[in-house]
């Protein structure tokens, strides 16, 4: 009889084990899953306070952006959006620049003394920069607001805080006259064709009115105003 080899027995088993594992069904193979990220929102929200005594408020515009857009520059043109803006209170040209990431407008006039809070949101983006728009409707092209403030260093819950100037467009002459006010002072005309004035975005210097001696002018003592006009507090909420 010859002697039992226990290396061979081994080494067959082993084979078989091999054997087993490189038959294995391979009809419950599966695709790997992509799991795709949900998109991480940035939700801010906006507050504007009118501080004037009778300067109305057009309906505040809001719009999140890159670095590349600008609403206005001081010493240079207001684009045709600011303008009809600034003349007639009317946001939507600005409001419709397909570059926006997003924006939010208020439903009304905002009367003095008088507060609105607006929120708007974007996904997966945490660099975008805010601009704040209104028409002081008692003037012919007077407007204040923010222009590109950078919001990448706002943790949730920080708050960012601008006393907001008034702006003088430059696209319609300051005359005051019957007609040409779109607010409640006068309830004129909005926009007016072409550029009337000096077309550079200036600090405004203020109403003359006919408390002042400007007969011509349907505003009075009440509608004049100081800087600043506008107080501006951006929350950012997640």
């Amino acid at each position: 009889m010859k002697p039992f080899n226990s290396k061979l027995r081994l080494s067959s088993v082993i084979a078989t084990l091999f054997v087993v594992a490189g038959c294995s069904d391979n009809d419950n193979n599966e695709e790997p899953q992509i799991v795709v990220p949900a998109p991480v929102p940035y939700t801010y929200q906006v507050t504007v306070t009118n501080l004037t005594h009778a300067q109305p408020l057009s309906p505040i515009a809001v719009a999140l952006h890159n670095s590349d857009v600008e609403w206005w520059t001081i010493g240079e043109a207001a684009s045709d959006a600011l303008a009809s803006l600034a003349e007639s209170g009317s946001n939507e040209a600005l409001l419709s620049d397909t570059t926006l990431f997003a924006s939010a407008t208020g439903n009304a006039p905002l009367p003095p003394g008088n507060s609105v809070t607006l929120a708007i949101i974007v996904d997966d983006i945490d660099n975008a920069r805010i601009s704040v728009a209104t028409m002081l409707v008692n003037t012919n092209d007077a407007f204040s607001g923010v222009n590109g403030v950078d919001l990448s260093s706002l943790e949730v819950g920080d708050v960012y805080q601008r006393n907001a100037l008034i702006y003088d467009a430059g696209t319609e002459e300051n005359t005051e006259a019957i007609g040409t006010i779109p607010g409640p002072a006068d309830s004129g005309e909005g926009s007016s064709e072409g550029r009337e004035d000096h077309n550079v975005v200036t600090l405004h210097p203020g109403v003359v009115t006919a408390s002042d001696g400007l007969t011509t002018s349907v505003l009075s003592a009440d509608h004049k105003f100081d800087n600043p006009g506008v107080l501006i507090s951006i929350t950012r909420m997640e």
